[in-house]
């Protein structure tokens, strides 16, 4: 089985010059190719596939414009697989699953940097370092965190704010224990509450507790002084001043940066943690809904809340988690009236409204309706395995 490892690595001046590099190429081709293809479809009708722009970038656009050379001074596999990647982006918006391809931006530092292995020691892993393809040895943050000697698939190296990560894919031998200790759970997924489950466990909203809103209030504060800058700057000519303004700058963006990974390493810790005690329970399987998240960012009141409790990620990190120990999981139909039916007699309740915390029933049932909604789940006859 395959399993990825994402790790922080302390590389050197120089290396880190060279990760700049390459991030910067795969960028830049990344959206040229987007751009490209844009403006041929608009004078041709016509689509250019990833592999047929690199033959025209490497041979007809580079060689004649002397002033992008320095596109060759990066592995060529790298912009190749940028490029691979913009035509998956294509694929999957002609497909309908996403929207136009957008530009990848230098703020959003959302570029990872490919690294091919063109030799046997490439990728070589130690307890306390990576070998990483025209980097060398690069160390590790943490120790024996990698499998050591594994064989290593592929690996990218990512920059967050000031921060360097290395992600690599190694083929792994896991053992599945397909033991049972408990029975199905059912699991609601919700606003005030997190995760809901059938049998009595609840994770919390994380970002209504203080910790998240202390650091939202440092973010807000941060994005401010970074918005005045930008309008100083605009005031101010070009002279020495104007060039200490602009390192002010970028130190800022530094800083907000930090505060917008801090809140995403809460998050995502915190649905580790939710995955990880669902799948410790050991249940014959795991029933979820088919959320339609892109529908709900519609709805302007609600589509922050949304974003920020990563639906999405919680649905794959809890896929990947049970296949590894050997769990089911269910997914109900996005239509499945989870919330409006009544666990105790099956009735219908077609007008039940969103402010509506306790699910009553005809039958005597009072109950909690994300609850109520978890049980459904747990009972639900048709649905669909991941």
């Amino acid at each position: 089985m395959k399993k990825a490892y994402k790790i922080e690595i302390k590389p050197t001046e120089e290396q880190i010059t060279k990760i700049h590099q390459t991030i910067g190429v795969s960028r830049f081709t990344y959206n040229f190719y987007i751009a490209h293809n844009k403006e041929v479809y608009e004078k041709e009708k016509k689509f250019i596939s990833g592999m047929d722009f690199s033959k025209w970038l490497n041979n007809e656009y580079i060689p004649n414009n002397e002033n992008k050379l320095w596109i060759k001074e990066v592995s060529s596999k790298a912009t190749k697989q940028a490029i691979m990647n913009g035509e998956k982006a294509f694929k999957r918006f002609f497909k309908g699953e996403t929207g136009f391809p957008k530009f990848k931006k230098k703020k959003d530092q959302d570029v990872k940097a490919y690294f091919p292995k063109n030799n046997k020691t490439d990728w070589t892993i130690e307890r306390h370092r990576v070998k990483v393809p025209t980097l060398g040895w690069i160390k590790l943050k943490e120790f024996g965190y990698i499998p050591v000697n594994s064989v290593v698939k592929s690996g990218t190296v990512s920059q967050k704010s000031n921060r360097y990560f290395v992600s690599i894919l190694v083929e792994e031998d896991i053992k599945v224990d397909k033991k049972t200790y408990s029975e199905g759970i059912g699991v609601d997924l919700g606003l005030k509450n997190f995760v809901i489950c059938n049998n009595g466990l609840t994770k919390k909203n994380i970002n209504k507790t203080k910790r998240v809103k202390k650091e939202e209030k440092k973010l807000k504060r941060e994005q401010r002084k970074l918005s005045r800058k930008y309008e100083s700057l605009k005031l101010r000519n070009k002279n020495e001043k104007g060039e200490a303004t602009r390192q002010n700058i970028q130190k800022q963006i530094v800083k907000v940066q930090k505060l917008h990974q801090r809140l995403t390493n809460i998050r995502t810790d915190y649905i580790n943690k939710t995955v990880n005690e669902l799948v410790k329970q050991k249940p014959s399987f795991i029933t979820i809904e088919d959320l339609n998240v892109k529908g709900m960012m519609k709805n302007k009141h609600l589509a922050k809340a949304v974003a920020q409790q990563k639906f999405y990620e919680f649905r794959i990190k809890l896929i990947s988690k049970a296949k590894q120990n050997g769990i089911e999981i269910r997914i109900a139909d996005r239509f499945y009236p989870s919330s409006k039916m009544c666990s105790s007699c099956g009735a219908y309740k077609k007008d039940l409204k969103l402010a509506d915390r306790v699910y009553k029933c005809s039958c005597g049932l009072s109950m909690n309706r994300d609850l109520n909604a978890s049980i459904n789940l747990a009972n639900a006859k048709k649905y669909k395995i991941a």
